[in-house]
């Protein structure tokens, strides 16, 4: 039997239900009647052989078929949407808004700023840098456009990269000896903190939190004045600190996982569309 090509509006119609969580919000970001929008989807399940959604009265869930179409979808729309900026980039104008942390902005961004930048001079990037908790809240709000972020939840966003998290200490103070242990934590609500936690109430270790910051240079201050350890990503790790492990009485550390965000506000933005596009081409492993 011919397989049925999944149509760019189907797959669009699909994305924007997944991430409004509702048809009739999905209908105002893709400029259709909810009844067509339904019918798009309904086409686009018939190609595929599969139901995607289930659907409520009240939100929408992915089936096993759903959540293995969606992250090839973003893609089909990401590419076509850079296709067609590629053509048409020089008439792309507009503000975009991108958050970012701290030592992802420094480890990953500089690329993928200095090529956009090159394509599109006449966009205004007004980039923000705080920790991915208050970032998330921001795209959820509009504030933000795009976010390049920490995973707070398994499906948040489009998933790019797992980044390592590691313990660093000062050699000449040895704080990881003392009981408890002083650690310096990246600000409540990061993931980064509970999954630091947990791993030490694993090992049923005791511990003292003696500096709370989402500065990463915050961080490295306390663990040089002999205060604490403290745990860093290792792409923001600075030349000759001190890497602990187990070896030193640490547990080992879950990676977390970084993904794209987009605000739903941004729909429709040629500016945020190619960004997206551009974020996901460099930084996706």
């Amino acid at each position: 039997m011919k397989q049925q090509d999944l149509q760019l509006d189907w797959l669009r119609a699909f994305v924007a239900v997944v991430d409004a969580g509702s048809l009739s919000a999905a209908a105002a970001v893709v400029h259709r009647s909810q009844s067509a929008v339904s019918m798009q989807l309904k086409k686009l399940e018939q190609a595929a052989g599969s139901v995607l959604l289930l659907r409520t009265p009240r939100e929408v869930a992915l089936t096993a078929a759903g959540a293995e179409l969606l992250p090839h979808a973003r893609r089909v729309l990401a590419a076509h949407a850079a296709a067609l900026e590629t053509l048409h980039g020089a008439q792309i104008h507009g503000q975009l808004r991108l958050g970012v942390p701290e030592d992802y902005a420094q480890a990953y961004l500089g690329k993928v700023l200095r090529d956009y930048v090159g394509l599109y001079p006449a966009v205004e990037i007004n980039l923000v840098c705080e920790q991915s908790t208050a970032l998330i809240g921001k795209v959820e709000n509009g504030e933000l456009d795009l976010a390049v972020v920490s995973r707070d939840e398994p499906d948040r966003g489009e998933y790019l990269f797992d980044e390592t998290m590691v313990w660093v200490g000062d050699s000449q103070h040895a704080a990881w000896l003392r009981d408890p242990l002083p650690i310096a934590l990246y600000e409540l609500g990061s993931r980064a903190r509970t999954a630091v936690l947990d791993a030490v109430n694993a090992i049923q270790r005791e511990w003292r939190v003696v500096y709370s910051s989402p500065s990463v240079a915050g961080q490295l201050t306390a663990v040089h004045s002999g205060m604490a350890v403290a745990v860093l990503t290792e792409c923001s790790l600075p030349p000759g600190i001190q890497v602990l492990d187990m070896k030193h009485g640490l547990p080992r550390l879950p990676p977390l996982q970084v993904a794209l965000i987009r605000s739903l506000h941004s729909q429709g933005s040629r500016a945020c569309d190619v960004m997206q596009a551009l974020i996901l081409q460099i930084l996706r492993r």
